[in-house]
């Protein structure tokens, strides 16, 4: 049995973190990029792709704790534009632009908490929910303004999208201090098991008294919030209120940041790491076409070719992990030993054959025997007797 214990624990540190590989698809990728192009290997260049990454990272976080759920929100891309005109018109009617922000990403809130409580109490499918939201989403601002934009007149509004500290974008600081603040989230807290466990069997979850309910509405308001920071900053970049903003191909891009990141359509699998990943890639390849003289038109093309890639990886992980892939390998290039512990290649281990040489006790896969006065376990042979 301690042999057993350590062999789990040696399988547990050797396990190759699941970002891995993202990570070192987006090196190759930028590695490419800087040889076709020395433009792209610039600072200004750099400088450039990390801001226009910036709100498909936020749209990415979001995305990333609704799928962990298992669910989906389509309503990212109208919520930007909803927030941004909101701390637009109140600039305008004289309110500080701390106060505009705040209430902004207020709203952003309150419109995923409403797609999260449409979810869970009526039982609507989350599909359909957040794609007429998306709908309501991008109607308010163009009723509100007459589809007019409405110019920012406060200077210190800038700080939000042009401003910066020690030499590193404001909107990238933002970025990167709410992901720490979501990673510790959902890693060191109960929430965050709860967010997993939601994802992972909902029922279960229900049946272990975790508050769906409550975890699901959570979700999505921390969704509304990461597209009230992506309004915030698409408003302060440009100093102008669009009621046309957000929406082009964020919502596309945050999907697909969210799942070549590694977090699963199916729910229960992902991280913060892993979205985040995603985003500096989509961002990336768009920020590398670009630069290339790409035609922009072929932009979604390569971007749902990402996408297809991503889901179908995420489909195939579900019944083998990267680390069984590399055990494999390993065994396969050995000098035709069995794997360590294991039984030899091509032949069916038995517990009860004459040959094995191991009895019913002393084998880790024999079925238990049953306890004195207790009911005999299902499955196991008539014939097995247990000392007392």
């Amino acid at each position: 049995m301690s042999t057993l214990r350590g062999g789990s624990c040696m399988a547990r540190r050797r396990r190759l973190p699941e970002e891995l590989g993202i990570a070192a698809v987006v090196v190759l990728v930028a590695a490419v990029l800087s040889l076709l192009s020395p433009t792209f290997r610039t600072v200004d260049n750099a400088q450039l792709l990390l801001l226009n990454g910036t709100v498909i990272a936020f749209l990415a976080l979001g995305q990333a704790f609704v799928l962990l759920t298992g669910g989906i929100d389509l309503s990212t891309g109208s919520n930007v534009a909803l927030t941004g005109m909101v701390a637009a018109l109140l600039m305008r009617d004289g309110a500080p632009w701390w106060l505009a922000a705040l209430a902004a990403l207020g709203i952003g809130a309150l419109v995923g908490a409403l797609n999260g409580s449409l979810i869970h109490f009526l039982g609507l499918p989350p599909f359909i929910v957040t794609f007429a939201t998306f709908g309501v989403a991008a109607s308010i601002p163009l009723i509100l303004t007459g589809a007019s934009s409405v110019n920012v007149a406060d200077p210190l509004f800038a700080i939000v999208g042009r401003g910066g500290l020690f030499g590193i974008p404001m909107p990238v600081v933002l970025v990167a201090l709410s992901a720490v603040v979501f990673a510790v989230l959902l890693r060191r807290t109960p929430t965050g098991v709860h967010i997993y466990a939601v994802g992972g069997n909902r029922e279960t979850a229900r049946l272990a008294g975790i508050p769906i309910g409550r975890v699901t509405v959570l979700v999505y308001a921390l969704s509304g919030v990461c597209a009230g920071f992506g309004g915030l900053i698409v408003t302060s970049r440009l100093m102008v209120g669009y009621p046309s903003a957000g929406s082009g191909n964020e919502l596309f891009y945050s999907i697909a940041a969210a799942v070549v990141g590694g977090v699963s359509l199916f729910g229960g699998i992902g991280s913060i790491t892993g979205a985040l990943l995603g985003a500096v890639l989509i961002a990336t390849v768009s920020n590398g076409m670009n630069v290339l003289g790409v035609e922009s038109y072929w932009q979604p093309l390569v971007i749902g070719v990402i996408i297809l890639g991503g889901v179908i990886l995420d489909t195939y992980r579900r019944n083998v992990s990267f680390g069984d892939l590399l055990r494999r390998a390993r065994s396969r290039s050995a000098t035709g030993a069995p794997p360590a512990g294991g039984p030899p290649t091509g032949s069916a281990p038995s517990a009860t054959g004459p040959s094995s040489g191991v009895s019913r006790q002393a084998s880790p896969t024999a079925t238990p025997t049953p306890t004195p006065g207790g009911p005999a376990a299902a499955g196991s042979s008539p014939t097995t007797t247990t000392r007392r």
